[in-house]
């Protein structure tokens, strides 16, 4: 039998494309989000929002493929914890959540606040006043976990925000925390709610599964920084309508 030979500049061209090609499989990141304007949402069946629209820009300039998803929070969140090259966005990175992802970030920075409806009497001035009173929010959400660190007796789960916010403005409970951003959203809707107080400053970040590698990760946070530094981040969030007040650069 003849014994066939290849140049080895041969070999090394045909192991690099083949490298190359098992890292793009590898690489291919599963998006998953929740209804959360002006971050994520839906609007005429497709995926919109500051975030989304940061992730789309960051993932073509990183040369990585990717699907986007919208579900309840809590599945969500869970999936981007258990499932290889899920990732789930827009998340609150707070101690508890840290260790379980890793991280690209900052998507936005902002206040979350704890808002009433309109006209409603309860006015509570700090935050241990506001133990007092029926504190909702939805399940598997970084708020949940704040108020119970927090040591608010009264809290109330819904499976996610809509349904919440139908239970603050039937009165069915008192108060619910928000991102600022989503209530200034809320407010130009017109939806009649009140901010009360400041319950936490938050980051905003992509939390993907601990096994997406380190490489596409590091291929990730080099996109967005280089969209917060050319100033694409924030004409993004301006064309959003959201004030860069408190989204500053990395």
């Amino acid at each position: 039998m003849t014994e066939i030979t290849f140049p080895r500049a041969v070999l090394r061209l045909v192991f690099g494309v083949l490298a190359m090609a098992g890292t793009a499989t590898a690489a291919e990141i599963r998006f998953v989000t929740e209804n959360y304007p002006p971050f994520n949402y839906l609007e005429q069946g497709e995926i919109t929002g500051t975030s989304a629209a940061q992730i789309r820009t960051l993932m073509r300039d990183a040369n990585i493929s990717y699907t986007m998803e919208i579900m309840p929070w809590a599945r969500a969140l869970a999936l981007a914890e258990i499932e290889t090259d899920f990732c789930v966005f827009t998340a609150v990175h707070n101690a508890e959540r840290d260790g379980k992802f890793k991280w690209i970030e900052p998507l936005a920075r902002s206040r979350t606040l704890l808002i009433r409806r309109r006209g409603s009497s309860v006015a509570p001035k700090t935050l241990e006043e506001a133990k007092a009173f029926t504190i909702g929010t939805q399940r598997g959400d970084f708020t949940d976990d704040l108020l119970r660190k927090n040591n608010f007796p009264k809290v109330d789960l819904a499976t996610d925000l809509t349904l919440g916010l139908k239970k603050l403005m039937s009165g069915r409970i008192d108060l619910i925390p928000i991102s600022e951003k989503y209530y200034e959203r809320l407010k130009r809707d017109g939806v009649a709610v009140e901010s009360v107080l400041t319950l936490d400053d938050s980051t905003y970040a992509i939390a993907c599964n601990r096994n997406v590698p380190d490489t596409v990760i590091g291929r990730m946070q080099q996109a967005l920084d280089k969209l917060i530094a050319d100033g694409t981040q924030r004409r993004l969030l301006e064309s959003y309508g959201v004030s860069m007040d408190d989204s500053a650069s990395r």
